[in-house]
């Protein structure tokens, strides 16, 4: 017997434990780990799990928490509830985390640390916010009740029944003859739609801003009004702010450069937003907010410094004597590590001449500034030496890592990683960078069972002498001597990026046969200020060339067939892939996802017309010229590609009406097109929709390719 079995594995055409290629049904198994928060002693640290149901077609996310020295992780709520985003009390003795649960008020919910503390429970009168080095109380900003005298007006409502859309804003001028016959939608604000939330009812009552104050609170206890002032304490452009200083005697916040009164701040932005776009005027630096400082017990705030543009960030030193913060001159300017005594004077640039730019800080125990930052396609963890200057990268290589978080000593750091061929995982490592090691392995069988293709990463110089980041994933099971045909993909934005991680939609294609190529051209994020915004007011130039170039890279190769390449793209990348297949008919099959196809329409149309406001500069009648000529429909004459378009219906980022454009100019000209809408979807389909229409997309652009170019 034993040498019969011995037989068929010597025959066997591939080993007994061979990989197989993807199937867009792995989704499902995917295992998502986001969200790690260390317990301040470091010993444990709790996160996000996120996998997915699929025969209820939802994901769902639970709580779990891991020994930093190893070890199982344990589920710490219970599968019947949606829980995420924990967080530990500054003496580690609770672990709280957001959930939707029955019975409570709120959707704060804490689990005991300390001791055997069964289900889950809300506690009354615990703060969240910034906490001094003894954990007593914390510091928060929030708005304070509008008075009775701006309140909405008492009496009867009329209109109690109707659905929210359908009942009158308070300005509107015009009201339903019968409220129980008009289901329609009243509309009086430029604000009505969200992609994500839909359709926003317009206010029943006058606005009313009202300022955010700050306030202190110890837990179990009432929280504690601090300041009374006519203006908020807090900055729409600051990320952390309030934060108190270690030793619990000061605030520090980001607030408007004059302390003006919300309501005036207001009402200048207010009439600032209905003039026409000058250039004069919009792209002068402007000091947009500044640094103060106040005693907790309150008293009159202190300017640190009046600097151009904006600050975030804000992290005291653990002396408490100074700030490290975020500064961006202007919105086009690269951000900058900044450190400022608390008593004032010149703020130190830690970064002049570096060309990334920081996602994130924290000032350790040990008197180094722990700083993330997106390095091109890959990611970083640094240590900032502040006397010195030096910058050092302890944590870094071919992946993507984010969620970083330190024990309250400063010792080590957690955080979540992944690369090309490797889903999401937890990781622990010293803050040094030392004695990485990995605490999760939710996807370590399906990483087992299903093969990913790596990606070969490579630069190239672009028109301008630019160099260009970009990767080409090969098919599994690659052979020398072949020739494959190839899909290139955009990505969104255009300030996004592809990188070092795993992306579900180039495994899919790989695995199906095809070379996938990526890049990040100009535009793209992760490459400095710069590298961003110099594509304002020139999309479809050096981008497109850019894309070209790497276009131009791969056809030459020997494993390429280049009478059969395709290409695809999402949102900014759907246009773009609109706008390529009116200049060149090099494709044989193209993809437009979430598409633009003319500008007029979709700035109508868009929640976002913020995006070309800028990137334009104006609206479509302050600058005709650019939003005709970009508009790929005015050139749709000129196309010969296949083209398969998908979009969703409640996608109010790009809606459906620009591809009902381009479908139409197509069959119009009989041009080979598909078009796919997607119901109870947003922009956000590809990455968050629901389970069983994400993996029917995925299967249907194998679909689309395969026919076009497998054959």
């Amino acid at each position: 017997m034993l040498r019969l079995l011995a037989l068929v594995v010597l025959c066997a055409p591939w080993p007994l434990n061979a990989q197989r290629a993807m199937q867009p049904g792995d989704w499902y198994r995917l295992t998502t780990v986001s969200q790690p928060a260390m317990a301040p002693d470091g010993r444990v640290v709790a996160f996000t799990v996120t996998t997915v149901n699929e025969r209820e077609n939802k994901r769902h996310q639970e709580l779990w928490v891991v020994p930093t020295a190893g070890g199982d992780p344990v589920r710490y709520t219970a599968p019947a509830f949606e829980s995420s985003s924990p967080r530990f009390s500054p003496d580690g003795k609770y672990l709280f985390f957001s959930s939707q649960r029955a019975g409570g008020t709120g959707n704060t919910w804490a689990i005991r640390m300390d001791a055997p503390s069964g289900e889950a429970m809300q506690l009354t009168n615990w703060p969240t916010g910034s906490w001094p080095r003894d954990g007593k109380f914390a510091v928060f900003s929030a708005p304070v009740s509008a008075d009775s005298a701006a309140a909405a007006p008492g009496g009867p409502d009329a209109f109690a029944r109707m659905q929210p859309m359908a009942r009158p804003p308070f300005d509107a001028i015009t009201k339903p003859l019968d409220p129980a016959r008009f289901d329609g939608r009243h509309i009086t604000h430029t604000r009505y739609k969200a992609n994500g939330p839909g359709f926003l009812p317009g206010p029943r009552s006058a606005p009313v801003i009202r300022p955010q104050q700050l306030f202190t609170q110890a837990p179990g206890s009432p929280r504690v009004q601090v300041t009374r002032a006519p203006y908020s304490h807090r900055s729409p452009y600051s990320h952390r702010s309030p934060v108190v200083s270690p030793d619990g005697r000061f605030i520090a916040f980001v607030a408007d450069v004059d302390l003006r009164p919300d309501s005036l701040v207001q009402a200048i932005a207010d009439s600032l937003s209905r003039l026409p776009y000058d250039a004069a005027r919009d792209e002068a630096p402007r000091n947009d907010a500044d640094i103060y400082i106040i005693p907790v017990a309150g008293g009159t705030p202190r300017k640190l410094a009046t600097l151009t543009g904006n600050e975030s960030n804000l992290t005291w030193s653990p002396d408490s004597r100074r700030l490290a913060f975020v500064h961006r001159e202007t919105r086009t300017s690269n951000a900058r590590l900044m450190v400022i005594d608390a008593s004032g004077g010149e703020p130190t640039n830690l970064t002049p001449t570096w060309q990334y730019e920081p996602g994130g800080l924290e000032w350790l125990p040990s008197g180094e500034i722990a700083m993330w930052a997106e390095i091109g396609g890959s990611s970083a963890l640094h240590l900032v030496n502040v006397r010195t200057r030096q910058m050092r990268a302890v944590l870094d290589g071919r992946r993507k890592m984010n969620g970083f978080s330190f024990d309250a000593q400063g010792r080590q750091v957690a955080y979540v990683s992944t690369s090309v061929t490797r889903p999401s995982e937890l990781y622990v490592a010293g803050v040094d960078g030392r004695g990485e090691r990995k605490l999760t392995s939710f996807n370590d069988a399906l990483n087992a069972e299903v093969a990913w293709s790596d990606a070969e990463r490579f630069t190239y110089r672009s028109v301008g002498d630019v160099e260009i980041e970009g990767w080409l994933m090969k098919p599994l099971g690659y052979q020398e001597g072949r020739r494959y045909p190839l899909v290139m993909y955009i990505h969104g934005g255009p300030h996004s990026q592809y990188g070092e991680q795993w992306f579900d939609e180039t495994q899919n294609l790989a695995a199906a046969g095809f070379m996938v190529l990526y890049t990040n051209p100009r535009g793209s994020s992760g490459y400095g200020a710069d590298f961003t915004y110099s594509t304002r007011g020139r999309w479809f130039a050096e981008d497109y060339q850019d894309l070209m170039k790497a276009v131009d890279i791969a056809s030459v190769r020997a494993d390429v067939d280049s009478t059969k390449m395709g290409i695809t793209g999402g949102s900014y990348g759907g246009v773009m892939v609109a706008w390529i297949t009116t200049k060149t008919d090099r494709f044989k099959a193209a993809q437009a996802d979430r598409m633009i196809s003319n500008w007029w329409s979709w700035w109508g149309t868009s929640d976002a017309q913020g995006l070309t406001e800028f990137e334009f500069y104006g609206r479509p009648w302050d600058n005709p010229a650019m939003y005709d000529s970009l508009s790929p429909i005015r050139n749709v004459r000129a196309v010969k590609t296949p083209t398969f378009i998908l979009q969703s219906e409640e996608d109010h980022r790009t809606p459906m009406t620009d591809a009902e454009q381009w479908f139409a100019a197509l069959t119009r000209q009989g041009v080979p097109v598909e078009f796919v809408r997607y119901p109870r979807s947003t922009h956000d389909l590809s990455r968050t929709g629901e389970p069983w229409l994400l993996v029917d997309r995925l299967g249907r652009l194998r679909d689309w390719f395969g026919h076009w170019l497998q054959k």
